[in-house]
């Protein structure tokens, strides 16, 4: 990072960055495939398909549409199965994923303390709803670490479009080229890319380090190595009170 300017924001997509995207979303899609199935093994099956889930595995296939796409690409993708209203669908998935269960990749509260700590400004981008992040973030109980949540309905074009990496920026003051977007797709780090800002690739999604390293400044496991590539000073001792 020699040579370019200091980062002084960083904007995290939501599943498959802070929450894990496999452990957060393969059983809640199970649930709601079986729900729109309505019963029927048959059609479960083949909405599984359309939508590049394997449920033996609880696993997503790397090509999968929704990984890193809104409910309007669920919608797209399982409407013609069902006969209904790709809209309706959508605003239906909108509606059950305000009670998805989310699985944190890390333990968020230190990681966002501390890189708050560090001065830095945090968002979310997230190609879920705003109020569906929002919720997931409240039940975390790291919602207040973050000055801006910005969902695929906060903005006129979802990632991999540059409007909520630009929104962010512009909404905290900060110039792009002080900002890195962390994530787990090509969406999020292509977003990042066309904004210009820095991207951080992360591997706890369902895309791999060779898929990832082309788009990104660096690779990490996952969120908590953040703060050593960001070259934050160690964390202070901590001292037990008698």
């Amino acid at each position: 990072m020699r040579g370019r300017a200091p980062i002084r924001g960083v904007l995290f997509d939501k599943d498959g960055t802070l929450f894990s995207f496999r452990d957060s979303w393969a059983d809640w899609t199970a649930e709601v495939i079986d729900e729109l199935a309505g019963g029927d093994a048959g059609l479960a099956a083949r909405l599984d398909r359309a939508i590049g889930f394997d449920r033996r595995r609880g696993d997503f296939a790397p090509d999968s549409a929704v990984i890193a796409g809104t409910s309007q690409t669920a919608a797209h993708l399982l409407a013609p199965h069902l006969g209904r209203d790709r809209d309706g669908l959508a605003r239906f998935l909108d509606a059950r994923a305000l009670q998805a269960t989310m699985r944190p990749a890390v333990p968020l509260g230190p990681l966002m303390a501390r890189l708050r700590g560090a001065g830095l400004v945090l968002g979310v981008a997230t190609n879920d709803t705003e109020a569906a992040a929002t919720r997931h973030l409240v039940a975390a109980g790291v919602a207040e670490a973050f000055s801006i949540v910005l969902g695929y309905d906060s903005v006129p074009a979802p990632k991999p479009a540059p409007d909520m990496p630009r929104a962010f920026a512009a909404a905290c003051g900060l110039s792009v080229e002080a900002v890195v977007m962390v994530g787990d797709s090509a969406h999020d780090l292509v977003a990042g890319r066309q904004a210009g800002m820095r991207t951080v690739a992360v591997l706890t999604g369902i895309a791999t380090g060779d898929d990832l390293r082309p788009l990104a400044d660096a690779v990490l496991p996952d969120i908590g190595h953040l703060p050593d590539w960001l070259g934050l000073p160690p964390e202070p001792a901590r001292f037990a009170d008698c």
